[in-house]
């Protein structure tokens, strides 16, 4: 099977050459187009997700080895995310050449965040089937780069501080309240409002709840000192 020719320079951006280039056709195969003939990438998701795992649990052990499991667990989930993967999948335009059906094609799924994270996932999958772990490896630790050694003071939860902040002041759990939502549906905007019991509270906006939520509980950290 021949690659496309921006296939072929997707194979650049990833830094891999597959010896199967049917691996990568599936990978970039979103199930709106998938047939009995045509396989979609669902299942390389799948996969994937647990390779970046693996690459990413043992690349945070590497690089603090005195963390507790407490400090690298929000380490390790900012990583793997969704968020993270579609954010790295962006950096190497895998929207471009994504293989979608009409309707998610009109819909913006090209960018779309869920869209994008998963066929990250996949990709990783098919080079891990392509040539191993080693390769999957070395791509996952080029592609995600600095945000490995950045993690330690990025990835604190915002809402979990914010938790504890309250819990040990005697007050109940904050509350997220969506205040508002806009933009079109494959490209929501969401503003979301932090609050706790005595009533300070604090805004923010993003593209999806989980972000908006967590800039909302950052931004009320720092309000509250």
């Amino acid at each position: 099977m021949k690659l496309s020719k921006e296939l072929r320079a997707f194979e650049d951006r990833i830094g891999h050459k597959f010896a199967r280039p049917d691996l990568l056709q599936r990978a970039v195969t979103h199930a709106s187009v998938s047939s009995a003939t045509r396989q979609d990438n669902q299942r390389l998701e799948f996969l994937g997700d647990r390779v970046l795992g693996l690459v990413m649990a043992t690349a945070l052990l590497e690089h603090d080895k005195t963390a507790t499991e407490g400090q690298l667990a929000p380490r390790f989930n900012a990583l793997v995310r969704k968020e993270a993967c579609a954010d790295v999948a962006k950096e190497i335009d895998l929207g471009a050449v994504l293989k979608l059906g009409r309707s998610e094609m009109m819909s913006g799924g090209r960018r779309k965040q869920a869209l994008l994270g998963d066929a990250m996932e996949a990709v990783i999958a098919a080079v891990y089937k392509d040539a191993g772990f080693d390769a999957a490896a070395e791509m996952i630790l080029r592609l995600w780069g600095s945000r490995i050694h950045k993690v330690e003071s990025d990835a604190r939860d915002a809402k979990t501080s914010l938790q504890e902040w309250a819990q040990a002041r005697g007050q109940k759990v904050p509350t997220y309240v969506e205040v508002s939502r806009s933009g079109p549906d494959h490209a929501p905007v969401f503003t979301i409002a932090a609050r706790l019991q005595d009533g300070t509270e604090a805004q923010a906006t993003a593209g999806s709840k989980r972000q908006a939520e967590q800039a909302a509980a950052r931004a009320l950290l720092e309000q509250i000192g």
